[in-house]
Parts: structure tokens; C-alpha cells; sequence
């Protein structure tokens, strides 16, 4: 609080607002520690002089490009530098070499037009106005000049602007390394083409993006010697399995789904489909429909986008097969059987749907059902067959239904990069990160915890970066400044990786026990962590708990945790979809040798981690 010893009357200060977060004023009268301000709406208000902090007074109209040049580098001076240049559509802010990009829910053309781009080739960073491209150029110079692979990381919370924010990283550097087109596509085009494919079948609308990646992505561009792209290779990060089959209201599954359910007539009747609320996974949300989106222009745009990375009309015809296939899965509903345990479909109308996805799958139709309600128990004297209850029946649909969709979108991303090739012998790569921001929603599960820990890895390494690296250097060269206050996570991230005895250690552990439930899991973490600053057991639940993570607190209801974690298939599922008539859907689900089947029983929270 170095600056508060400067307050005096006259003094332009800031405190903070309810409704406003920071307000303006000017200081009247101090009494003791006790300032009196009259603000710029007019109150007048009484704050601790240790809660005020100082304005500055000469601001520029258009704000501060570079926000270490701010006289205050305090939270509000931060914000209204932003706020400032924002009403101005100034979207693109420093601090020192990071870029602040604010999203403009609205398209600016100008701003990446290619006089925009020939403007930045080249040009020293920091003598142009704040850009995107600014920060792409020194990451391609330090390339070229320095040989030194980098990577650029774009982070924010759900709907900052990431995913727009790393198309026009990857179209800058495609114009710097791009090659002149000499028949066929050249590999930035492929690459830049990638994106609608990937968006149609990883994207969905969820509470506060209408087009949000429900998925991590890696960008590895490689380039030869010259500085020209040779190659390039996605990596995509947990796909967000669960909204296969479960979706909120105002959200809606990937786009995929209704894109296919608009598409022209001759399809919907090849793929026995009907109007998007007539299907469980897609009705469980009040919407149905994205104001701007037409999923009927989508679907041709998504089938022209399949053909200009390659991907053949026959493996198109099958994508969307097994789309339409899962689809029909999510409306098999069951009832008890005549057995104690035992379930039957409930009527005509799920037997229409097993016969649709069976046919869909080219899949015996009777092994599918018994697939579900049945199960097959390794036990000393030999497998045994034994029903199962309709919840049970119910599960297992839904585990199937997810594992096809993952295995398609796992087998769409290979296929993207088999289409656009990788340069085996590249030492010069550009890495590019789309990485989920912080959430935090009503209903947080597994996803979030996930998400909200690779941000607390971001944040960490922001922290490194930014923080204690600039202040080492100015102890180093002994200027005095005053401590910038931030917060290290380190004990957040022992909370949730540490081994053993982590969140996710624990998580794991819970999993190799098929009678540990998540009310036993949850009483696991309130014994072992009711000590952790970090970590709390709201009153009224038993299954849930709270983590102050450096965003803020966030709820997290562990009842679908140790499910969402398990990775494996069940060993039913994966025969009956290997013995498909179909090569495509038969490649999605390749047989397992029997030594590796135990192996593969990953868990998803330890793969993330790694």
C-alpha cells in the first residue's frame, strides 16, 4: 500500500463500490486513518485510508498501451486503463510483453485485414499499437534469429475471446511462413481449415459462449530452415465427455448433433432422424436453437469444411453414421424386467431406436441390447452372465454412447492430422495453446476441477514468469520498488496433484475399489484435508467440497467423480462394436491384446495431469 501514505485533501483516489467494483473521488477531509470522499456519482463515503488507492490524474484519452508504464499498477488503475481503451474499441492492451486482448462481441475488420498484417512483419515490438500479430512476429523472429522453438499460450475464463484470439495468431503466422500455393493445399490452409471441422464436433453453446471449445488444443507448427511451414500437428485435451449425455438449460450438446438434425431431407431419412427435441440427449436443455446460427447452413458449411481437409465423402457418410447412431442410443429407455435386477426396453419406441442404431453401427441388433442390460463377470469357475437393473442399463448406454463419440472425435483429429502432414525432421516449431479458462458454474463436476486446475498450472507459470521474475531482477539490480502483491498457488496445487495424498491421488485410489462410492470418496477428502486453508466442507452436504482456488471459490459436487474418471471400456461394448460390419466403426473400437486390457484402465484425471 505504498501509495496510500500519499493521500491527502485533494487528493483523486479510488475505493471500492458494490454494484461498480471501483469508484472514483477526491478526498475532503481525513480524520485519524480515516479518509472522507466525494465520489464522482455524487455520495459521499467514509473509507480506512488503507483501503483507498491513489488515481492518476493524467491519463491519456485513449489510455495506456503498455500497463507497466502505469504510475499506479494497482487493481482499479488496471481495470480503468482497460475499461478506458474498450469504450474506444482499443481491444488489444500490454503488460510488458503480454498481451491483454478484451473480447468485442463484435466483429472489427480491421483488425485483421492483410494491411494490418504486412504493417506488423517485421516491425519491433512495442513500436506499434498492442496486436495479436505483434506478439506472433517475435515469437516467429526469436525463431528464425535465435533458433528457439517457443510457444504461445492463450488463456482466460469461458468466452474471453481464446479461440478467436488463436485463429488469428495461426493466419499471422501462416502469412509469415506460407508457402506460394503450387497445386493442391498448401499446410497453413489446411491447418486454418481444420478449425470449422474441429469446432463442429468438440464446440457447444454453453451459459456464456454460443461457439465454446469444450476441449483443450495444442498447435504444434513446424517450419524448415527457411522459415517456411513444413508441417503441423494437433493435440487436442480432454473432450468434455459427459455433455454427450448430459446438458443444462441454456446449454446445448456439440453442434454436431443439431447441425446433422437440419440437414437436407434425403439425409435425416438415410439416418432415421427427426426434430432435435425429439431426442433425449439433445431435449434435456430448453435450447434447441442459437440466435445467428442456422444449423441447417452449418451442416452443409461442416460437409464442404470435411472436404477441403481431405477427408472422403465415404468417411463423411460414416461420421456422421455414428453420430446419428449415438443419438439413437440416448433414447433406449428401460424397465424392469420379469427377474429380480433384470430390464427390458420400455416400448415400441426404444426397440425403433435399438433397431436405428444397431442398423446405424452395423451391429447385431440383439447383441446391442444385451450389451446393455446384461453383464459378463470373470469369476474363478469361469464367465458368468448376469442382468442388469434398468438404472444400471441406463448407465451403460450412456458410457457407450460417450465412448463412440470420443473415439470418433479422437479418430476426426488423427484424421486432420494424417490430412495436413507432419515434417518428421523440423528443429523449428511454434506451439500454440487453446486452453479452457477458470470456471465456475451453479453445478461444478470433474470437468471443472480438471479445467480449473490446468488454470492454476497457467496461473502458477504466469506467476514465475511475470511476477517473480521481474522482481528478482530489480532486487538484483537494486532499485527499489514496492512489492507487488500476488498470490502463489503452490498450496492449491499440492492440494490437488500431490502424491500421494492428493485430491487426484485419492480420486484415483477411490477408483480401484469397486465398493468405494463418492460419499466415501467425499469423507475420504473432509478427514484428510479439514486442516487445508485451501480446502472446505460446505454445511449441509455430504458429497461436496469447496477449493479456494486463486480465481476464487468454487463448489464442486463430487457425485459423478469417480465414474468421469474411470477410463476404460466395457469389455462387452468393445466386442460388439470390433465385430461391426462397418471397417469405420470396427476401426474405432480395434481389439485389445488380453496383457494390455488391464493397462488401459487409465484414469483421466492422471492423464490430464501428465
Amino acid at each position: 500500500q505504498a501509495g496510500t501514505l500519499n493521500i491527502v485533501v485533494g487528493s483523486h483516489v479510488w475505493l471500492e463500490d458494490k454494484d461498480l467494483a471501483w469508484i472514483d473521488g477526491e478526498v475532503f477531509r481525513i480524520e485519524g486513518q480515516n479518509a472522507h470522499v466525494r465520489t464522482t456519482n455524487g455520495k459521499t463515503v467514509t473509507a480506512s485510508i488503507s483501503n483507498i488507492h491513489p488515481k492518476d490524474t493524467e491519463v491519456l484519452s485513449d489510455g495506456i498501451d503498455d500497463m507497466t508504464r502505469l504510475s499506479y499498477l494497482h487493481e482499479p488503475g488496471v481495470l480503468d486503463n482497460l475499461a478506458v481503451r474498450y469504450a474506444k474499441n482499443i481491444i488489444y492492451t500490454y503488460t510488458g510483453n503480454i498481451l491483454i486482448a478484451i473480447n468485442p462481441f463484435q466483429s472489427l475488420p480491421h483488425i485483421a485485414e492483410p494491411s494490418t498484417m504486412e504493417k506488423y512483419r517485421g516491425a519491433n515490438f512495442g513500436e506499434l499499437d498492442p496486436h495479436v500479430f505483434a506478439l506472433a512476429d517475435v515469437s516467429y523472429r526469436q525463431m528464425m534469429n535465435e533458433g528457439k522453438s517457443n510457444s504461445i499460450l492463450v488463456s482466460g475464463e469461458s468466452g474471453a475471446g481464446k479461440t478467436e484470439t488463436t485463429k488469428l495468431l495461426m493466419r499471422y503466422l501462416a502469412f509469415l511462413g506460407g508457402r506460394s500455393k503450387t497445386g493442391g493445399r498448401t499446410v497453413e490452409q489446411q491447418v486454418l481449415e481444420s478449425n470449422p471441422v474441429l469446432e463442429a464436433f468438440g464446440n457447444a453453446k454453453t451459459v456464456r459462449n454460443n461457439n465454446s471449445s469444450r476441449f483443450g488444443k495444442f498447435v504444434e507448427i513446424q517450419f524448415d530452415q527457411s522459415g517456411k511451414i513444413s508441417g503441423a500437428a494437433i493435440r487436442t485435451y480432454l473432450l468434455e465427455r459427459s455433455r454427450v449425455c448430459q446438458i443444462n438449460s441454456p446449454e446445448r450438446n456439440y453442434h454436431c448433433f443439431y447441425f446433422l438434425c437440419s440437414a437436407p431431407p434425403e439425409d435425416i431419412k438415410r439416418y432415421k432422424l427427426g426434430d432435435p427435441s425429439s431426442f433425449h440427449y439433445l431435449n434435456q436443455s430448453s435450447c434447441i436453437k442459437v440466435d445467428g446460427m442456422s444449423d441447417a447452413e452449418e451442416y452443409l458449411a461442416t460437409r464442404s469444411a470435411m472436404n477441403t481437409v481431405g477427408i472422403t465423402e465415404q468417411e463423411q457418410e460414416a461420421t456422421f453414421r455414428v453420430v446419428a447412431a449415438v443419438l439413437h442410443l440416448g433414447n433406449l429407455n428401460f424397465v424392469k424386467g420379469r427377474d429380480a435386477d433384470s430390464s427390458v426396453l420400455k416400448d415400441e419406441k426404444a426397440k425403433f431406436h435399438l433397431n436405428a442404431a444397431a442398423e446405424l453401427l452395423m451391429c447385431d441388433r440383439e447383441k446391442l441390447e444385451n450389451a446393455l442390460i446384461k453383464r459378463k463377470i470373470n469369476t474363478p469357475e469361469g464367465v458368468i452372465t448376469t442382468t442388469v437393473d434398468p438404472n444400471s442399463a441406463t448407465v451403460s448406454r450412456d458410457g457407450l454412447a460417450k465412448q463412440i463419440y470420443c473415439r470418433l472425435f479422437d479418430w476426426l483429429v488423427n484424421r486432420l492430422n494424417a490430412s495436413i502432414g507432419q515434417d518428421a525432421h523440423s528443429a523449428r516449431l511454434i506451439g500454440v495453446l487453446d486452453i479452457y479458462g477458470f470456471e465456475s458454474f451453479k453445478t461444478n463436476s470433474f470437468e471443472q476441477l480438471c479445467i480449473n486446475f490446468t488454470n492454476e498450472k497457467l496461473q502458477q507459470h504466469f506467476n514465475q514468469n511475470v511476477f517473480k521474475m521481474e522482481q528478482e531482477e530489480y532486487n538484483r539490480e537494486q532499485i527499489d520498488w514496492s512489492y507487488i502483491e500476488f498470490v502463489d498457488n503452490q498450496d492449491v496445487l499440492d492440494l490437488i496433484e500431490r502424491k500421494p495424498g492428493g485430491i487426484i491421488a485419492l480420486l484415483d485410489e477411490a477408483c480401484m475399489f469397486p465398493k468405494c462410492t463418492h460419499e466415501s470418496f467425499s469423507q475420504k477428502l473432509y478427514e484428510k484435508f479439514k486442516n487445508n486453508k485451501r480446502f472446505s466442507k460446505p454445511k449441509l452436504s455430504r458429497t461436496a467440497f469447496t477449493i479456494q482456488h486463486y480465481a476464487g471459490e468454487v463448489t464442486y459436487q463430487s457425485d459423478h467423480f469417480l465414474d468421469k474418471n474411470r477410463d476404460y471400456v466395457v469389455g462387452e461394448h468393445e466386442e460388439l462394436l470390433n465385430a461391426s460390419k462397418c471397417s469405420f466403426v470396427s476401426g474405432l473400437f480395434p481389439s485389445v491384446p488380453e496383457e494390455n486390457t488391464k493397462s488401459s484402465k487409465s484414469s483421466i484425471a492422471n492423464r490430464f495431469k501428465v
